[in-house]
């Protein structure tokens, strides 16, 4: 008995120090980041390299909104992120709980059709949304960016579908005896019992949209239109010839803290759902 449990506390240890030494791996481009974000340039390119600077040049941050308009790029991204994420998860749950709960004709074909839209590469459909777009008069503007997006996401409807097959479907009988609608069943029973689960969608929505930079280059054209990543991607290739990279990894910095933010913020949802899912 004690010779298993002294195993056991070795393969915790070993497990431990290697999973400690995998977060090491994953954090040191963070760090090494943030710490060239703060140098000059007779310092990032040093040998051996100095991962706290002498000097560190907070000024770096500053230069980078004085040369870019990185504020009107982060309104923009909020914007779109936030407007796709809320009303777009919405759209989701919603479809998630028709195929779910609801019988109709042709449920299990509409579904299927729904997920075959997922084999479709985006090159495909890339140049006739362009099109479209350019007839609606909606180039260089926001509106492709978050019209689409209003309607839902075919993994997020999946994702749900699949969390709300696990709740028993006797309360939406008894709901439904009591005289509930279908719209106050939705409100007011379906969407606090899949908080989690819509909270880990939104995360991940709203990473999704911040990270986007395909999309955004396609349909915007002037700086004061574009978004927080596009411009990013512009600014690191005017200052990567001149080896600015204190200035670039300064702007790259600045576009992650609201990721961390976020994250930091609703980790015990995300924590809280991949459990759930897991018991279920």
């Amino acid at each position: 008995m004690v010779s298993q449990k002294r195993k056991k506390r070795n393969v915790d240890i070993i497990l431990f120090i290697v999973l400690a030494l995998g977060a090491v791996t994953m954090l040191l481009p963070l760090a090494w980041m943030i710490s060239t974000s703060l140098k000059p340039k007779t310092e990032v390119l040093a040998i051996p390299p100095q991962w706290i600077p002498k000097n560190p040049q907070w000024d770096n941050y500053i230069k980078v909104f004085q040369m870019t308009p990185l504020l009107n790029g982060f309104i923009n991204t909020i914007i779109v992120a936030l407007s796709v994420t809320v009303v777009g998860t919405l759209s989701s749950s919603m479809a998630a709980f028709a195929f779910s709960k609801l019988n109709f004709k042709g449920k299990n074909k509409m579904f299927l059709a729904l997920l075959g839209t997922i084999m479709i590469p985006f090159p495909v459909v890339m140049i006739p949304q362009f099109v479209l777009f350019t007839k609606l008069g909606w180039i260089d503007t926001l509106l492709p960016l978050i019209i689409p997006g209003l309607f839902g996401s075919v993994m997020t409807i999946f994702f749900l579908r699949q969390y709300m097959f696990g709740l028993p479907n006797s309360l939406i009988d008894a709901a439904k005896i009591d005289g509930c609608s279908y719209t106050r069943i939705f409100f007011k029973i379906i969407l606090p019992l899949v908080k989690p689960a819509l909270a880990t969608q939104i995360i991940l929505g709203f990473m999704g949209c911040w990270n986007d930079y395909l999309g955004p280059s396609i349909y915007l054209n002037t700086p004061e239109h574009s978004t927080v990543q596009v411009l990013i991607a512009s600014f690191n290739s005017m200052y990567a010839i001149q080896s600015d990279y204190g200035l670039i990894m300064a702007a790259s910095v600045i576009s992650m803290v609201p990721i961390l933010v976020i994250f930091a913020l609703f980790q015990k949802q995300i924590i809280e759902s991949i459990a759930i899912t897991g018991i279920k």
